[in-house]
């Protein structure tokens, strides 16, 4: 209740404010000697002018990067405020709309602005970071400005979460900005189907929380969850239809929110397997190792190319995550003792050096190739990229780095040493795994806020601050091992205070300022739901 009574007082007098002006016809003139002896005459009395204090910052998830207070009373919408788009900034018009019908105020486009208006506006030149914005509020009127339309966007995010915990957007100037280019979720929906309508409900709770990307993992061994044209016959049931996906991209690009499509291979594509057997790969002994795909045969590739050609054509972003984690070939002591297969056709094409993590190697770079002749950029899981051999991964795929349980793990440092951009999916911190499978544990918002950054990549320790720069952001990941250990419901009403501790940390690296108990209570403020872990 402390940031509702201090902006309450941006309303009423206070002290600390300037001075009043005498009322009209008030004696100005210094008593004449000849009068000094006299009873002093009354004072005069001048008439109540409002004076404020300093305003505060606004309670926001998450929190503003910089405000400069300023005195005044701060905006709030009134009878006659619209949401108005600047001469020029046209671009801006969705964003307007948008806020105008949160706000129930009016909106009136490319327009002049008045008092009690806000006004959205492109920054000439290309002035400051990407994504950043500039709001002012004064005079009655809020002003927000920014180099591209998201840093806009997250402007309304903020006029929008000031009114609710505050009642107002408070007097002054918010500079503010992401410290991580990428910030989001990931959601298993291949071992899990969730409806489209869970998946919006997702895309606009992350667009107040100021996140930009949502990962689908849509193919695994247990299904393949999103309709195919041209392998229809690898589709589970039941599945997610193309006019679903592209109602819940056009939803999130509105939002500026990416959606990045994953195909895993060469391991989790039991539900490609099942309608294409002869592709499944098979150890020393026969035995079908469990959704890897035999990457010695060329059919393979075949296929797996022509899914991920599908898919990038229906998701316009700019990633695809071609996966690379733990293929069963490469997941036992001795690889080519027990695929002697591969291991021969590791040394046909490389030569008697030649392994079977070579010819991993050389799938990954294979799909990496083919995304981004698709015009994607390639991500893959950092288990898929291996020490040493003939084949070196490519360095422009993005690694998200998950884990250390893999056999020979490679620190993380490692990665960051060849120069690699890193994208920290933490499976200490950021990993929700449905029934706690494995030793996996459901995270709380709690810890991530205390003790989790985005140079904690593995475990809890973190990698030297001279490679955060390669740390390009943090992606909480929901996985569907058991996946009725829990319903939708209960997975979003579980994942909601990490999400928001997750948002704080990636978009201000300073240790937060809020305590833990303050932060979920404003939480709970902004979404109407009660306080969580």
């Amino acid at each position: 209740m402390a940031l509702a009574v201090t902006l309450g007082l941006a309303g009423c007098g206070g002290g600390g404010g300037e001075s009043g002006a005498a009322s009209p016809g008030a004696a100005t003139t210094a008593p004449s000697a000849a009068r000094t002896s006299a009873a002093p005459s009354p004072s005069p009395t001048p008439s109540p002018t409002r004076t404020y204090p300093l305003s505060t910052a606004p309670r926001t998830i998450p929190a503003v990067r910089e405000h400069e207070p300023a005195r005044g009373p701060g905006w709030r919408p009134g009878a006659g405020s619209g949401v108005v788009v600047a001469r020029g900034s046209g671009v801006l018009s969705d964003e307007a709309r948008l806020l105008a019908r949160e706000l129930g105020i009016a909106h009136r486009g490319e327009a002049p602005a008045r008092a009690g208006d806000i006004e959205l506006a492109l920054s000439g030149g290309g002035s400051g970071t990407p994504e950043s914005y500039t709001l002012t509020a004064r005079n009655g009127r809020v002003r927000i400005t920014g180099p591209d339309e998201a840093g806009v966007f997250y402007g309304t995010r903020t006029v929008k979460q000031a009114l609710r915990s505050g009642g107002a957007v408070p007097e002054g100037v918010i500079r503010d900005r992401p410290d991580r280019p990428q910030r989001g979720l990931m959601v298993d929906i291949a071992r899990k189907h969730f409806t489209a309508a869970w998946l919006e409900a997702r895309v606009r709770e992350m667009a107040d929380l100021k996140l930009n990307q949502l990962g689908l993992h849509f193919s695994d061994d247990q299904a393949f969850r999103i309709a195919s044209d041209s392998h229809p016959e690898v589709v589970s049931r039941p599945h997610l239809t193309k006019a679903e996906i592209r109602r819940l991209v056009a939803l999130a690009t509105s939002l500026h929110i990416t959606v990045i499509p994953e195909i895993d291979s060469p391991g989790h594509l039991g539900a490609v397997l099942a309608a294409h057997p002869s592709l499944r790969l098979r150890n020393a002994n026969g035995t079908v190792a469990r959704g890897a795909i035999d990457i010695a045969n060329p059919e393979s590739a075949r296929i797996v190319d022509e899914l991920l050609r599908e898919y990038a054509r229906l998701f316009p972003g700019r990633y695809f995550h071609i996966g690379a984690d733990e293929y069963r070939a490469l997941a036992v002591s001795d690889p080519e003792a027990s695929y002697p297969a591969l291991a021969a056709e590791a040394r046909r094409r490389y030569g008697p050096g030649g392994r079977v993590q070579d010819l991993a190697t050389a799938w990954l770079n294979d799909r990496a190739k083919t995304v981004r002749a698709a015009g994607k950029q390639p991500k893959a899981w950092n288990d898929g990229f291996f020490r040493g051999g003939v084949v070196a991964a490519d360095k422009g795929v993005e690694v998200e780095y998950w884990t250390g349980r893999e056999i020979g793990a490679r620190p993380p440092a490692e990665y960051l040493r060849e120069g690699r951009r890193v994208v920290n999916v933490n499976d200490r911190y950021l990993y929700y795994v449905l029934g706690e499978p494995n030793e996996f544990t459901y995270p709380t918002g709690r810890e991530i806020y205390a003790s989790w950054t985005p140079l904690v990549l593995r475990g809890t320790q973190a990698v030297p601050s001279r490679y955060s720069g390669q740390i390009l952001g943090g992606r909480f990941a929901v996985w569907c091992d058991l996946a009725n250990a829990q319903t939708q419901d209960q997975v979003a009403a579980g994942i909601r205070m990490p999400l928001r501790a997750l948002a704080q940390k990636v978009w201000d690296p300073r240790p937060p300022a809020l305590g833990w108990g303050e932060f979920s209570a404003l939480a709970g403020r902004l979404s109407g739901a009660g306080s969580g872990t």
